[in-house]
Order: structure tokens, then C-alpha cells, then sequence
């Protein structure tokens, strides 16, 4: 944790593992390790979820990079999709999951699943 000094936006390509780590220290020096059940974990990622959701609730089909938002409702997302990251990642470090694993197994299981197109057939997809 030797980069704690840096603000968020000067960090670059952070792992889960720091992320859980620092999850896990944060949660200690306030003793709130009592209340990480998987349950409570849960409970309060689906409530961050809810929040996530009214963010969209009642725009419509909103352009890819969020070109005309404001800057308050982009900040606003960051938030919601933060907390729910960060709720996601506890959950699975007191699961004793690996998360970033099982998400790369999910992905390979899934390509399994859906094979990729065939080039010639992409363009009637756009």
C-alpha cells in the first residue's frame, strides 16, 4: 500500500488484489469486519445495485460514453458503479473466492458457449 498517497485518478491499472486489500484494512481499523457477512455483503451490493439502477431509471437508451451528461451525473455513476465493485470484491474475499480468476475461468466457459461469428456475418449485426 505504498501508493496510498496517490489520489485516484493518478492510480493506473488496479488489481482486485489491492482493491481487496485495502477493503479488508479499511473494514479493520473500523471493526466493521463483524458485520462482512456474505449475507450482509450481499444484501448491501444488491441495495448498491438499486442505487446503480436509478441513475438510468428514466433516461432511455443512453450513447455510449455518456456524451451529454454533465459532469455532477458522470461523477454520480463513477459512485454507484464504485460502491457496487467494491461490495462485489468483498463479497468474494469473504467467500475465499478469487474473483479476478473466476471471472477470466467465466469468460473462457462462455466463449465455449457462444462462439465467435463468422467475419462475413458481423456487418449484418451493425
Amino acid at each position: 500500500m505504498g501508493d496510498s498517497h496517490k489520489s485516484p485518478k493518478e492510480a493506473k491499472d488496479v488489481s482486485l488484489e489491492e482493491l481487496k486489500d485495502r477493503l479488508a484494512q479499511f473494514a479493520r481499523v473500523r471493526g466493521w469486519e463483524q458485520y462482512h457477512s456474505p449475507r450482509n455483503l450481499l444484501l448491501a451490493l444488491v441495495g448498491e445495485v438499486g442505487e446503480l439502477s436509478e441513475i438510468f431509471q428514466w433516461k432511455g437508451e443512453v450513447e455510449r460514453g455518456l456524451p451529454n451528461w454533465t459532469p455532477d451525473d458522470k461523477e454520480h455513476l463513477e459512485e454507484e458503479l464504485s460502491d457496487v465493485l467494491l461490495y462485489l470484491v468483498q463479497l468474494a474475499d469473504v467467500c475465499g473466492l478469487d474473483l479476478g480468476q473466476a471471472a477470466l475461468a467465466k469468460i473462457l466457459k462462455n466463449a465455449q458457449k457462444y462462439p465467435a461469428l463468422n467475419p462475413s456475418t458481423i456487418s449484418t449485426y451493425k
